[in-house]
């Protein structure tokens, strides 16, 4: 099987939030989709190990943040890469929450839509939850955020590798005499001072 077939799939990238008691968290999702219109229905996907997988099995509840193309990296990197089980995310954040108590993020933010759970599915990797919006609101008109667009404008690219330099000649560093060359013979001698190879320097071009 090809798994860069699955590549050509689009996504969204979202923050979920979610509560269990006064347990809160947050983290970063790409798996969002509305999957019925009466009664209004969305199902996510949410990886079995994450600490906000835990609370909205326990707690029943979530609220999903549609974040827009404007977002900074520096806020998904928060809430997308670390644990809320070893870092409280939410601290010092001015976070709002919806009509459940759920976190939700009111900047950069399309939509916010609040959910309850009414059936989940244990799919080996993820657990998928379908939730009922209990409530929905329009944040701003900036288009969403997707997955495409944070790999290719948002995502830091890697530091370019230092081109490797390249030895194009020797030089004596008696008298200065050069030889063109990558590799200098060992028994070389010096025509001009009559030193040999060891008294040469490589050059870099």
């Amino acid at each position: 099987m090809d798994n860069k077939a699955l590549y050509k799939l689009a996504y969204g990238v979202f923050l979920l939030g979610a509560k269990a008691g006064d347990k809160k968290n947050a983290c970063i999702t790409n798996t969002c989709i509305q999957v019925a219109g009466n009664p209004t229905r969305v199902a996510i996907a949410v990886i079995n190990t994450n600490y906000t997988c835990d609370l909205i099995k326990e707690g029943g509840v979530f609220a999903v943040s549609i974040l827009d193309k404007k977002v900074p990296f520096e806020t998904l990197k928060h809430f997308g890469m670390q644990s809320g089980r070893d870092v409280d995310k939410l601290d010092g954040l001015p976070l709002p929450e919806d009509v459940n108590g759920v976190p939700y993020m009111n900047w950069n933010c399309c939509a916010v839509l609040s959910c309850k759970v009414v059936d989940s599915m244990d799919l080996g990797s993820h657990t998928l939850f379908i939730g009922e919006v209990v409530d929905a609101v329009k944040q701003s008109d900036e288009p969403m955020l997707t997955y495409d667009y944070y790999q290719s404008d948002i995502k830091p690219k890697p530091a370019p590798k230092p081109e490797e330099k390249k030895v194009v000649a020797w030089k004596c560093k008696i008298c200065g005499y050069v030889y063109e060359g990558s590799e200098l013979p060992a028994d070389f001698i010096c025509p001009v001072c009559g030193h040999d190879a060891s008294d040469f320097e490589p050059v870099y071009g």
